[in-house]
């Protein structure tokens, strides 16, 4: 075995065999079986719906199967208590914050007991800086309050909230989907230390490239069943792919082609705009026919574009300006935007986008409860006519969900997603927004959003697509462009260079893919992003 991919073979830490778990008529694992051993980064892998998730609670005490038998560390937990005590720690999908607190606080949550702390305030701050700088690479005050702070960073505080445990086994459940690819690679430095412990680290995520650079091995489930566990040099995305859902899926991924602009005539254009106090001006137009990725290192402003464009926050200065062939109309909030068919998708799921206590249907259709209504003032809810709009959508993107009246809490998280995309689907917008629109859904699920995002735009309509994934971007976008320091740095066309999209990210010059007047820092002699993390 080659050196830097040592396993320690000898011991093995987690063993699963047979495990099956149910919720009333739904089977989340039918039959799973699992063994990892010390030293070991074990992904495991799945469509929405798979078990991944049941899996990783099942094995942190948080879930009891109901037969079959789970053995972590020659043990098994029946209690998220006993799991900790036998050094199991599980960072969840669904980020586990409490908003009000600080972050110190929530670094800590569970430490203590109800009567005394087990570390004083002293060491707990000073550990607690310690790994925040290690992670982020910067300074946070650990006395912000958690609510203040973006997604990306509350994820790290749950991240760190499990490495003060100093796990024997560690869990990440999806942990990475909130991070950027610079957040990302610090992540994995951690990972790599840890395992140089023997420490075994379980990775549930659908990023397949971060799958290639960092698992030793890797268990996929279908419909809560193992149907393969493949090793290192076979975790490629076809062979994912194949396992997930079959080789036809696998070959139709490879023949698509990236969107085509059907006009010169702009449907939206934005005009010396910033989003930022001290940022500069973005000057952006979007086509009919456009498919448009927006990427960039974490914070770098695009974010803040995409809701601008969206409506949902406004622009410090400048305009946006909709275009449809008669005369020209400004979008400066959700409503106008709204008024001139822009949808909005984010992948922030539980802050900005299902409500917990409405059925799968209802998130689904509530934006045009209105436009469907009966009974004039009386807006009686018209479900005979939304009923096939609500099984059109869901069908597209392979909703996976027992009763459309239960509640949008009891699916998967990927499967929460693919019911936000259908909503904005379901209002039929002449533009689309994505903030994120894939975080937590699976390579399968992915393609659905890719074919329908192609059949989109082939009508004529136009998409916005943020994501810091650059693979996403390859075989989909008509162009990319690249933000930093709050401003669009980089606009890439076809065909598109992985590696020139990333020194982009991280302003270093790659090749002349980039179109335009564009300063680049000079790239390090031997430098790969997709394998080194940058020098700041």
């Amino acid at each position: 075995m080659c050196a830097g991919h040592v396993i320690f073979m000898a011991v093995a830490t987690v063993e699963i065999s047979a495990v099956r778990k149910t919720f009333g008529p739904t089977v989340a694992l039918g039959g799973a079986n699992l063994r990892a051993y010390e030293g070991e980064v074990h992904a495991i892998v799945g469509g929405n719906g798979s078990g991944k998730s049941t899996l990783a609670k099942v094995m942190s005490g948080v879930l009891i199967p109901d037969s079959g038998q789970v053995s972590i560390l020659g043990k098994s937990a029946s209690t998220p208590v006993e799991a900790k005590a036998l050094g199991i720690a599980n960072v969840y999908q669904e980020v586990l914050v409490a908003d009000e607190c600080s972050v110190l606080d929530n670094l800590y949550l569970g430490s203590d007991n109800l009567f005394s702390a087990n570390i004083g305030s002293a060491d707990k701050i000073e550990k607690a800086e310690k790994l925040l700088d290690e992670l982020l690479g910067f300074d946070l005050d650990v006395s912000t309050p958690v609510g203040e702070l973006p997604l990306s960073l509350k994820q790290w505080i749950t991240i760190a909230r499990a490495l003060l445990t100093d796990p024997k086994v560690l869990i990440l459940d999806e942990s990475s989907a909130a991070l950027d690819f610079d957040s990302t690679e610090r992540l994995f430095k951690k990972v790599r230390e840890m395992k140089a412990k023997g420490c075994s680290i379980f990775i549930v995520t659908h990023r397949i490239a971060e799958l290639v650079r960092i698992a030793d091995r890797a268990t996929v489930l279908r419909d809560g069943v193992s149907v393969g566990t493949l090793a290192k040099e076979e975790i490629t995305e076809a062979r994912i792919l194949e396992l997930i859902a079959g080789t036809e899926r696998g070959k139709t991924a490879s023949t698509q082609q990236v969107a085509e602009r059907k006009s010169d005539r702009a449907v939206m254009r934005v005009d010396n705009a910033r989003v930022w106090n001290d940022g500069g001006k973005i000057n952006f137009s979007l086509h009919p026919g456009e498919i448009v990725g927006v990427t960039g290192l974490d914070g770098q402003g695009q974010a803040d574009f995409a809701c601008c464009l969206a409506g949902v926050q406004s622009l410090i200065s400048g305009k946006i300006n909709m275009f449809d062939g008669i005369g020209t109309e400004e979008v400066h909030d959700l409503a106008t935007a709204k008024e001139h068919l822009v949808s909005y998708v984010s992948g922030d799921r539980k802050k900005e986008g299902i409500f917990p206590n409405l059925s799968i249907f209802e998130n689904l259709l509530i934006p045009i409860y209105q436009a469907s209504s009966l009974g004039g003032w009386l807006n009686i809810i018209n479900r005979s006519k939304l009923q096939p709009i609500f099984e059109w959508e869901a069908d597209k993107l392979t909703v996976k969900m027992g009763s459309q009246d239960n509640l949008i809490t009891s699916l998967s998280g990927g499967n929460q997603q693919k019911v936000l995309i259908a909503r904005a689907f379901a209002e039929k917008p002449e533009v689309l927004i994505l903030n994120d629109p894939a975080r937590g859904i699976d390579i399968g699920a992915k393609l659905d959003l890719y074919r329908n995002l192609r059949d989109f735009a082939s009508k004529g309509k136009s998409v916005v697509f943020l994501s810091s994934e650059v693979e996403e971007f390859l075989n989909l976008c008509t162009r990319v462009i690249v933000f930093r320091n709050g401003v669009i740095s980089s606009e890439f066309t076809p065909p598109y260079s992985g590696h020139g999209l990333l020194n982009a990210m991280f302003g270093r010059k790659d090749s002349d893919d980039h179109v335009g007047d564009v300063h680049h820092e000079d790239v390090e002699p031997g430098f790969d992003p997709l394998l080194t993390p940058p020098k700041h």
